[in-house]
């Protein structure tokens, strides 16, 4: 996805200053406030929130931008680093769950919790939690890298002085301490700040999980943190999404399987 440039102003910061923090309000809503809501009115509250969340980006560059937006055509850069780095992450999760943590009475006050949260979804039989994992993986990754990667990042890297816009298209890098040096440090920037704003929303989910004071909460959001900054910087590097979701898509996938193993004595068989 690609999108012709205009002038960065004080409407559009505060736009993205709004979308970094908006899935933690969302977050916040769903799981605290309307926790005790029937569950009718929880997923109500949950894809309202949502649809919010992934039409405004596009709403924005549309029709307060005004630019024009385009797909660009598909190409495999960035996908081997992506695949890599998803299946790395996979296997570090694989291998902390059944090498260390399965059976751990942290994972069992935490199953309680994402046991409740599935149920008042109606997820209940196995093919609802496995339709579930496959709407995550496949369909809501790519959602979240359109609206971190590509607006989030994207306006970020666009805000921060002199940013060089990406996409491999850089210049030999200058002298240190010079101003063009300065200059080529704002990506570096917009990459971390993206990287916490999703991080943010994380922190919310396993505090719920795992408790506030939990390192667990903190080391998995780092975690978190760490995935985001990669899919950014990958992004920045390619100018395509495909990367940054196929990598996204195969840690999801992950957690899904991860969740299967802690949800299913509370599956009803089929």
């Amino acid at each position: 996805m690609d999108a012709t440039r205009s002038k960065f102003g004080r409407r559009d910061l505060a736009a993205t200053a709004l979308a970094l923090v908006f899935p933690s309000f969302i977050t916040w809503l769903y799981f605290f406030r309307a926790e005790g809501a029937p569950a009718a009115v929880q997923l109500t509250v949950f894809n309202v929130a949502k649809a919010l969340q992934f039409a405004f980006p596009l709403v924005w560059a549309v029709a307060v931008q005004r630019k024009r937006i385009s797909l660009r055509p598909l190409h495999g850069r960035g996908v081997v680093g992506g695949l890599a780095f998803g299946i790395a992450v996979g296997a570090a999760m694989f291998g902390l769950y059944f090498g260390a943590l399965k059976g751990s009475p942290l994972l069992a006050a935490a199953t309680t919790e994402i046991a409740a949260k599935v149920q008042a979804w109606g997820i209940d039989r196995l093919w609802k939690f496995a339709a579930l994992g496959a709407f995550y993986s496949l369909i809501h990754s790519l959602l979240e890298e359109y609206y971190w990667r590509w607006f989030v990042f994207g306006q970020l890297r666009a805000a921060l002085p002199g940013a060089s816009g990406g996409f491999s298209r850089r210049q030999p890098q200058p002298p240190m301490g010079s101003a063009a040096g300065a200059e080529k440090r704002a990506p570096k920037a917009a990459i971390a700040i993206s990287a916490v704003g999703f991080m943010a929303h994380h922190v919310l989910v396993l505090g719920k999980y795992f408790g506030f004071a939990s390192p667990a909460t903190w080391l998995f959001a780092s975690c978190v943190a760490v995935g985001g900054a990669m899919w950014a910087w990958l992004y920045d590097r390619t100018g395509s999404l495909l990367g940054p979701w196929v990598s996204h898509l195969i840690v999801d996938a992950a957690i899904f399987v991860v969740g299967y193993q802690l949800l299913k004595p509370t599956f009803i068989p089929m």
